[in-house]
């Protein structure tokens, strides 16, 4: 009897047994050929069995001693490493920061294309790259808000400000978005993706989880995206991720997504999520993003303090969850606004003094 095995092996240290009666092994293996190996003689199925079994467990314990001793060497090397050469790198990143900062790039006749420029953040990014002779196309879906953000982007310095009604849910509209700008200035220097939405209802009141895709798309998806662009570009495109805290903006007004996927400005809810977080200057977020994208910074966090939360996280990522469960969420049958964060927010003269009179207000832009 005679058993044909192919060795395949498009991979040059990986290579595949394969018979019909025996299933699929991996095994470190060389071979430059794919021809069968045929074992014939009167015990071929016992030496064939025998073979892959002893392939199989030479895999096996080869995987299982190199997961050991990466399991018992590895945290301990990785935390002496990071003792020994975290305060070089700090040394590095400040000498970077100064170089970056008295090289930085020039933005006048830069040409500059921003997302979501009809309110908060992306008007006042708008500002900031018009103050410094920035040409400008803004983008957002409501006309006449971009068009008097444009206007005043103009008066500001910019040699020209050209808005064009956009909705980024929509491929068409962004697609002719880049095209006019290449059509009106011949390059794209800087593409600002400022649009996004945020959801404030929990997960199990969401009847549809479609419901809450476009908060999905502009969250985390889109770190995780521009951090594998990053890899993959090198230093050929610079990008530039920021995140900001808690900015003056329709948003921390009150304008959120709702469980049914609707655009809401509930103050309420936005008490029940904020409670008492001191809020930043959107015009302070739009120069510290603005300083650091021409400095070719890696990521902004702002403001700067959030940082320190991130960590706090990170060592103690148990009692964080146990304190937001506490302070946001509410016992089944209790309405969430009666939740903790809530109550001390509305403590006499606490927005007062932590919140911007500009957020007291529902009213938002119109189209």
């Amino acid at each position: 009897m005679v058993l044909p095995l192919t060795l395949y092996t498009s991979n040059p240290y990986v290579s595949v047994v394969r018979h019909a009666d025996l299933g699929l092994l991996c095994f470190p293996f060389h071979c430059s050929s794919a021809s069968p190996i045929y074992l014939s003689d009167s015990t071929s199925s016992v030496c064939t069995l025998f073979f892959l079994s002893v392939l199989f467990f030479y895999n096996a314990c080869i995987m299982d001693l190199v997961n050991s001793f990466l399991n018992n060497s590895l945290p301990g090397f990785s935390i002496h490493a990071f003792l020994a050469f975290f305060p070089v790198y700090l040394c590095y990143k400040a000498l970077y920061y100064i170089c970056r900062s008295v090289f930085s790039e020039d933005l006048a006749g830069k040409v500059v294309v921003i997302t979501g420029a009809s309110s908060g953040i992306g008007e006042h990014l708008a500002y900031e790259y018009g103050r410094r002779g920035a040409y400008l196309v803004i983008g957002a879906r409501r006309e006449n808000a971009l068009r008097e953000v444009a206007d005043n982007a103009y008066w500001l310095g910019s040699p020209r400000a050209i808005p064009i009604r956009t909705d980024v849910s929509n491929v068409d509209d962004c697609k002719r978005l880049i095209e006019e700008t290449v059509n009106q200035f011949g390059r794209l220097d800087h593409l600002v993706l400022n649009s996004g939405v945020t959801p404030v209802s929990l997960f199990k009141d969401i009847p549809d989880v479609t419901n809450i895709t476009p908060a999905m798309a502009s969250k985390a998806a889109v770190l995780s995206f521009f951090e594998t662009l990053r890899a993959e570009f090198g230093s050929d495109v610079g990008i530039t991720i920021v995140s900001p805290g808690l900015i003056e903006s329709e948003m921390t007004k009150g304008k959120f997504l709702n469980q049914d996927g609707n655009i809401v400005v509930d103050q309420e809810m936005r008490d029940v999520v904020m409670s008492a977080t001191p809020m930043e200057s959107v015009a302070r977020m739009a120069k510290a993003a603005v300083d650091s994208a021409y400095r070719g910074d890696r990521n902004l966090t702002f403001p700067f303090w959030y940082e320190a939360l991130f960590l706090i996280k990170i060592c103690f990522h148990e009692a964080t969850d146990l304190f937001q469960r506490w302070f946001f969420i509410t016992e089944p049958g209790v309405p969430a606004r009666e939740a903790i964060s809530k109550k001390i927010v509305d403590l006499p003269l606490l927005k007062d003094i932590l919140w911007p009179d500009s957020i007291r207000s529902p009213k938002i832009k119109k189209n």
